[in-house]
């Protein structure tokens, strides 16, 4: 609760392969609690991209753009991380900030041991549907990736940006937590509201100055 106070800007949370809404309450609950307005993705169970859920995630993004008057942030956990990029690449007017939580957007499918997981779910071929997305591209807005070398379901490569000239806001920054636990780490909370934090256009890479912070997030370099 020491973390920067929100600006009230609206945040929408896209959850995990499988999962819903009430997976990323306890995030979303903290976020309220400094200020946001953070929703969930309203669609139920993730279940992959099946038809309709990437055309209403677009309306429900123009919606809370149009509501509030300003630029949404869009956070997502694990598959919910790649919606969130997408979206960002197709509307980045509306959107102020990208944060995605061990989300495999690098490397192959082979890079998650999801994928046979996501198949069955969505009841489409993974390598045909990465084929459709330039996914290792990031978005045109300031984007964080989250990840954890102890992950277990996502190989921690697969969620590392590489640097880019032409999108210079991206970073990576690397917690201790699992892949089922890294949206109710504490340290995630705090990455998500400090990032979150930011003023428009004042946008700098997350800083892992004193002695706590480098214990608490190693340098995703090393």
């Amino acid at each position: 609760m020491r973390a920067p106070a929100g600006d009230g800007h609206s945040v929408i949370m896209y959850p995990g392969l499988s999962a819903s809404d009430t997976s990323t309450l306890a995030l979303r609950l903290y976020l309220q609690n400094l200020g946001y307005n953070a929703v969930g993705w309203k669609q139920g169970h993730n279940f992959g991209p099946r038809a309709g859920v990437m055309p209403l995630a677009r309306h429900q993004l123009e919606e809370a753009a149009q509501d509030s008057g300003g630029k949404v942030s869009l956070l997502g956990w694990s598959l919910g991380g790649i919606y969130a990029r997408e979206l960002a690449k197709e509307l980045p007017h509306l959107v102020r900030s990208v944060i995605t939580l061990g989300t495999p957007f690098a490397g192959t499918h082979r890079n998650t041991n999801a994928w046979r997981l996501f198949e069955l779910t969505s009841g489409k071929n993974i390598a045909n549907e990465a084929e459709r997305f330039d996914l290792p591209t990031a978005p045109p807005v300031p984007t964080s990736s989250v990840f954890s070398r102890t992950d277990g379901v996502v190989h921690w490569e697969a969620s590392v940006q590489r640097s880019s000239k032409a999108q210079p806001k991206t970073e990576n920054i690397e917690v201790y937590a699992s892949h089922l636990g890294i949206a109710l780490n504490p340290s995630t909370w705090w990455v998500v509201a400090d990032r979150l934090s930011q003023a428009e256009e004042s946008w700098q890479p997350f800083r892992r100055d004193g002695m706590l912070q480098n214990w608490v997030y190693p340098d995703p370099k090393r």
